[in-house]
């Protein structure tokens, strides 16, 4: 890990429990633009005025990436766009900032992030248990907003929902806590409703709650003050006075009235009127979205190493790697294949690299890059290039071997005992291999396709 000392930048008052030689103080956001960019940046200033600056400086491709910590209170754009409270300890800045740096270099030694999506993983990667945070902003139409994908935007015009379910689809991310549930206009897709009662029979929106009788004689359902006659009541249909309840009459459950067709009944209906678009809904035929808070997913996680180590990348491009979606689609086809043609078989290796995640974090950025690396050679002395390879997580590993029947298996095996080699050094010596396979048809479960199929042999791998 890095030893050389942050330079640390205070926007606002000075903090007296920090007494570093790296502290430069700035009074406002120009004055600090106008500097070099600092290392890590502490917000000493009221919560409203913290989140406007966030949002200023993750804007920025200097500030992008880098730490800032909210000295005082925080609010929701304080939690979306910043690093949390500013540690009490400046020893502790100087080690979160260390772990920070050790990834900053692998990603400083990559070309820079040109998509939006890496844009957003490299931020999430960066940190440990970052999210991406929703914030209820009533100046939106869908009531909600995920800052940190704003600030990232780069002006480039997105829905942050759509994409954001495209990227847990993809495996990139994880769905977190369910934050609200809205319901969308199904036109425009604006979350600003008016519900409005309705006539139940022409859908006029002039109705009242109205007391009405109705006559036992003949049957007559009226206002109540139509029953009203010189003080007494009589039916206005068949002239019966009306002394009884229970015997001459009673009062219907029906309650509203309709002014335009002057209809009685019991409940109105509900329309949905969007306040942008001005179209009527039935309720249940809105839109329901969840909002939920997200977080870099094992695969992004992966991806991201895979994305900023040079090495990496190439190694991981001559495994012939596909995506979690991509490689249960293949790997559904060819079990549909192979039911209908059972010649040639197809065999599938699961790895698992018990203690590998661990042992990664303990090496630290570089160290394990280098590991990584080597492992990835060793295992392409046993890919070939037809094979296809996709990683779940860190631990898990998938080849699909076609054209290859129980005994080819077994001499890819044997060559995959190769691997557990690397692991006799004692850094690494908590690392185990756990191999799982099967050749198809042969070990295949009725109705099972690929996702299935992976799902059973890594409860396996345990």
């Amino acid at each position: 890990m890095t030893t050389s000392s942050p330079r640390i930048a205070i926007l606002g008052s000075k903090v007296p429990s920090l007494n570093l030689p790296e502290l430069e103080y700035f009074a406002d956001l120009g004055s600090l633009l106008a500097a070099a960019a600092s290392d890590v940046v502490l917000l000493d200033m009221p919560a409203a005025y913290a989140g406007r600056v966030l949002q200023k400086l993750r804007s920025i491709p200097a500030y992008r990436y880098a730490l800032i910590y909210c000295c005082r209170d925080q609010n929701g754009w304080c939690e979306a766009l910043g690093d949390g409270a500013c540690p009490l300890d400046s020893n502790e800045i100087k080690t979160l900032w260390g772990i920070w740096q050790e990834r900053f270099k692998l990603f400083k030694q990559a070309a820079a992030p040109e998509r939006f999506e890496s844009r957003v993983l490299t931020w999430l990667w960066l940190r440990d248990n970052a999210y991406v945070y929703a914030l209820r902003d009533p100046e939106v139409p869908q009531h909600y907003r995920y800052p940190l994908l704003d600030a990232l935007a780069d002006n480039e015009q997105i829905n942050p929902f759509v994409w954001l379910g495209l990227m847990v689809q993809q495996d990139w991310l994880d769905e977190g806590v369910l934050v609200d549930r809205v319901r969308l206009c199904s036109n425009c897709g604006s979350g600003r409703l008016n519900y409005v009662d309705v006539c139940a029979e022409c859908q006029a929106l002039d109705i009242s709650r109205q007391p009405s009788l109705h006559c036992f004689t003949c049957g007559h359902v009226g206002p109540q003050e139509s029953f009203l006659k010189d003080g007494v009541l009589l039916c206005p249909n068949c002239l019966n006075r009306l002394r009884h309840i229970g015997t001459d009459y009673d009062r219907p459950m029906e309650n509203y009235r309709c002014r335009s067709c002057q209809a009685f009944f019991v409940d109105a209906d509900v329309q949905a009127r969007c306040l942008d678009c001005g179209l009527s809904h039935a309720p249940d035929k809105l839109r329901v979205r969840e909002v939920r808070d997200f977080r870099l997913a094992e695969a992004g996680r992966f991806r991201c190493r895979q994305e900023f180590g040079e090495r990496s990348i190439q190694h991981f491009g001559r495994l012939n790697l596909l995506g979690g979606k991509d490689f249960y689609d293949l790997l559904s086809w060819q079990i549909q294949l192979v039911r209908r043609y059972p010649e040639p078989a197809f065999s599938l290796i699961g790895l698992r690299f018990f203690n590998l995640t661990s042992t990664l974090a303990r090496l630290g950025e570089h160290r394990g890059h280098a590991f990584i690396d080597s492992l990835t050679d060793r295992m392409k002395e046993t890919v070939r290039d037809t094979d296809r390879c996709s990683r779940s997580t860190e631990e898990f590993f998938w080849i699909m071997l076609p054209h290859t029947d129980r005994k080819g298996l077994e001499c890819v095996k044997q060559r995959l005992s190769r691997v557990a080699e690397l692991f006799s050094s004692p850094e690494v010596s908590d690392i185990t291999l756990q191999v799982v396979s099967i050749t198809a048809p042969d070990d295949l479960r009725d109705q099972e396709n690929g996702e299935l199929l992976l799902a059973r042999l890594a409860s396996e791998l345990v």
